[in-house]
């Protein structure tokens, strides 16, 4: 059986009297891409939110692994093997590609902080960096200074900062936004070969790119949880249509 690396149950989000989400449940699995879609307002931000911890659930518990994770913030997540990258990139623009990886590495690495020791002379962390530049194809880039990356390479970059972080579950927040055409087929290239080791959960509006790369799908709708399952199952479903495409349910 594949390993559950990510286990959401109930989760509720209320904001005063709106209820953002509302009893949504769902697993992902080492070794796929769990793609959430919905219309715009549906709640996936929100859930992402509160797998990551930059929201506390209402309700609700979610589980990386073994590790109960609800209660505990967004940097304790990150050590128990979640990574996360956001809508707008997040990275230092005055550091090198390399520097900015390496930094990642430095911080996630269970070591004492050494104030006065050369950062050049930790080696473990240095191969992790080169790894993770090398893994998202910026092998090359590690030297030039971030805000010089073009957009595309500066969320290449960002992802190499989460994957020197070795997370288990890697949550991607719209990563195609704001890419070419060009960029976008690259994206989703990398994007699809990152699944070998851990689970993705993957929030995207470009439905090409979704079918292209989801094993699994699930649909939100007013906060709530429509369809979940392969894709050709729930691009069918009467109520994914409706909500999603635009079509009228069919009335029995």
């Amino acid at each position: 059986m594949p390993e559950v690396a990510l286990s959401a149950r109930g989760l509720d989000k209320r904001f005063g009297g709106l209820k953002a989400v509302s009893g949504v449940s769902l697993d992902v699995q080492t070794g796929e891409i769990h793609a959430v879609i919905g219309p715009n307002g549906a709640g996936k931000s929100t859930l992402v939110n509160l797998i990551s911890g930059d929201l506390r659930a209402t309700s609700g518990t979610i589980a990386v692994g073994d590790v109960d994770v609800t209660r505990i913030p967004p940097e304790a997540r990150a050590l128990a093997g979640l990574g996360r990258c956001y809508q707008k990139t997040t990275i230092f623009s005055g550091a090198s590609a390399f520097d900015n990886v390496r930094l990642a590495a430095q911080a996630h690495a269970r070591r004492p902080l050494r104030m006065f020791a050369d950062a050049n002379s930790d080696s473990a962390v240095n191969e992790q960096a080169r790894r993770a530049l090398s893994v998202v194809g910026l092998e090359g880039r590690g030297e030039v200074t971030a805000a010089f990356l073009s957009h595309g390479e500066q969320r290449q970059l960002e992802i190499a900062m989460v994957l020197a972080t070795d997370p288990k579950v890697l949550l991607l927040d719209e990563p195609l936004a704001g890419m070419g055409q060009g960029e976008a087929r690259r994206m989703v290239a990398l994007i699809a070969t990152l699944k070998r080791d851990r689970a993705v959960l993957l929030v995207e509006h470009d439905m090409d790119a979704v079918f292209a790369l989801a094993d699994r799908l699930t649909v939100m709708d007013n906060g709530r949880v429509i369809a979940s399952g392969h894709p050709a199952e729930v691009r069918a479903h009467p109520a994914v249509r409706a909500a999603y495409l635009g079509e009228p349910e069919a009335v029995p």
